[in-house]
């Protein structure tokens, strides 16, 4: 799995516990444990965030769907995707972008849809950031877009019918190119509990969830190292009281790259590029 210390575990513990439960599971408990002080700094760090911004919004922005968009010092790629967001043939959207601390934003739309937020430092979390916009927004719908991809005109208007039928959590497709525009492939599969127990193939720009009490990432930020990442972590936990479906329609373009977050395909994608 690449995960360090779980390595330390007896082989015979560890096979026993990916044939019960699956490997991503064993491995998210492993962190848990390991990572508890880190889990509970960084809750305690997103509050903090909430209470410095929450003044700063007398209203709330609110909309049809809340479009996440954590962002890190990649002014260019996060213009590409926020004018994706905008450009949906579903209007009635609230795009806010939270800035992990960055401070390079770049030329942003002049939309009154569109939102930017600056946290306070750096917290090396996307999960923390995706929250802060969950947090301060109204909506009854919530999807997600990191900064250095984009949407198809149509994925809202693709994931949004699903909800609305009673799914608490769907995704669509993904077209994974590099930067020469050649394709890596196309990533998407029916869900399956059990088999995402030990694998992950729901990719959080691809994402569109019902709002909810719960609805929440794990705001820990997890070392390059850690595998499962958090978008994983939501899903199968999620998964467990929300019903999921899949919409097999390509409606994502993903950038492979040196910085894309799903390292374990990454060197080899960009490898066969050269």
């Amino acid at each position: 799995m690449g995960n360090r210390d779980y390595g330390l575990l007896p082989d015979g513990v560890k096979q026993a516990l990916r044939r019960t439960v699956g490997r991503y599971v064993v491995a998210e408990g492993w962190w848990r444990l390991k990572f508890a002080a880190d889990r509970t700094a960084a809750r305690k760090a997103e509050d903090s965030e909430i209470a410095r911004l929450a003044p700063t919004l007398p209203v709330r922005p609110t909309a049809l769907v809340t479009v996440a968009v954590p962002t890190y010092r990649r002014p260019a790629a996060l213009g590409r995707a926020v004018r994706s967001a905008l450009a949906q043939t579903v209007t009635d959207l609230s795009v806010v972008v939270v800035d992990d601390g960055g401070g390079e934003l770049g030329e942003l739309p002049a939309d009154p849809r569109l939102t930017v937020l600056s946290l306070g430092r750096n917290h090396h979390s996307p999960g923390l950031a995706r929250n802060i916009a969950i947090r301060l927004t109204r909506s009854p719908f919530v999807a997600f877009l990191d900064d250095d991809n984009t949407w198809r005109p149509h994925h809202l208007a693709t994931v949004l019918p699903a909800l609305r039928r009673g799914a608490g959590l769907v995704y669509t497709d993904l077209h994974r190119a590099r930067a020469d525009g050649s394709t890596v492939d196309v990533l998407g599969r029916d869900f399956d509990r059990r088999a995402h127990a030990d694998t992950a193939w729901v990719d959080v720009n691809a994402l569109a969830v019902r709002r909810f009490p719960g609805l929440r990432f794990d705001p820990w930020a997890r070392p390059g190292w850690v595998h499962p990442r958090e978008d994983w972590e939501l899903v199968h936990r999620l998964s467990a009281r929300l019903r999921v479906e899949h919409l097999p329609e390509v409606t994502v373009d993903y950038a492979v790259h040196a910085g894309s977050y799903f390292s374990e395909w990454t060197t080899e994608a960009l490898g066969a590029s050269r």
